[in-house]
């Protein structure tokens, strides 16, 4: 029996409000990725004051017109417990404005601890807890069932890393056991059954990342991307290189569940909020091309 495997009650999960409001938003999720660089780029200084005006003014800008946010919970950690504070500001403005946001935390453990991170980012009682959260599977992603179980019962989703475009990846991601099946593709498929237990109309809540500019590994790897039936974040677009044609070959099949992640192409066009919306429409625009 599969681990993940587990029936517990849902409300409208995160995979069909993800497919509406990439529907009426296009399939682009923006990172919020404040790192020192870009904080300078903006005129901000390096400090929680900076941070807190860089990630709400991107909410402002896109909040309500977007089909994701990302912030990347790194870049606020590393201003320790006010960056934290700010992170709570951000998860809550996307609230108010009816956007989902997709804590990017990439979090994985075991026991009782994975079941703390759970609580962190998908509890209905955290200030942490947007939509969504990234998870790590390389504990066995049996050991992620405390955050998908969590997730599907109260609404959330998880994006859980299966095959990501670092080339450090692969050293684990494609590896093979002795039947010849990949990690990334052991992931996909118990995260597949997953999501066959949970209610859902068009995906389920749990989904994956798959770089878009992972060329033909996806097919090499034996990675079956449209038996998930869950949405796949497809970080990679834009500065780091991948266009629509890069997204077409990388997801045959499964096209209409992928969410591309675009950060910096659309960031560097702010502080103005007129730029950053005319970005993130020209970024939706490129890719459907």
């Amino acid at each position: 029996m599969n681990p993940l495997n587990a029936k517990e009650p849902a409300r409208m999960g995160f995979g069909d409000r993800l497919y509406e409001a990439m529907g009426a938003h296009g399939p682009v999720c923006v990172g919020i990725d404040p790192h020192a660089a870009l904080l300078a780029r903006w005129g901000l200084d390096d400090d929680a004051r900076g941070l807190r005006e860089f990630s709400l003014r991107v909410v402002e800008a896109l909040g309500g017109r977007a089909a994701a946010l990302k912030p990347q919970s790194a870049f606020f950690e590393r201003h320790g417990s006010q960056g934290v504070a700010v992170l709570e500001e951000v998860v809550a403005a996307c609230r108010e404005l009816g956007t989902l946001c997709v804590v990017d935390a990439k979090r994985g453990d075991i026991g009782s601890t994975m079941e703390g991170y759970a609580d962190a980012y998908l509890s209905d009682a955290s200030p942490l807890a947007g939509d969504a959260v990234t998870l790590s599977p390389y504990l066995g992603a049996g050991s992620l069932a405390p955050a998908l179980r969590l997730a599907e019962r109260t609404g959330r989703g998880v994006f859980v890393l299966a095959l990501t475009s670092n080339p450090e990846g692969a050293d684990v991601q494609h590896c093979r056991s002795r039947e010849g099946v990949s990690v990334a593709a052991r992931i996909v498929s118990q995260l597949a059954d997953f999501n066959a237990s949970c209610d859902k109309v068009h995906l389920g809540p749990a989904g994956v990342v798959v770089g878009a500019t992972v060329g033909s590994a996806v097919a090499d790897l034996g990675i079956d991307l449209a038996a998930l039936r869950g949405p796949v974040l497809a970080p990679g677009v834009g500065a780091q290189g991948a266009g629509p044609a890069q997204v077409r070959d990388v997801f045959r099949g499964a096209r209409s569940a992928v969410l591309a992640s675009s950060s910096r192409a659309i960031l560097e066009s702010g502080p103005d909020l007129r730029g950053l919306r005319s970005a993130y429409k020209r970024a939706v625009t490129e890719l459907a091309g």
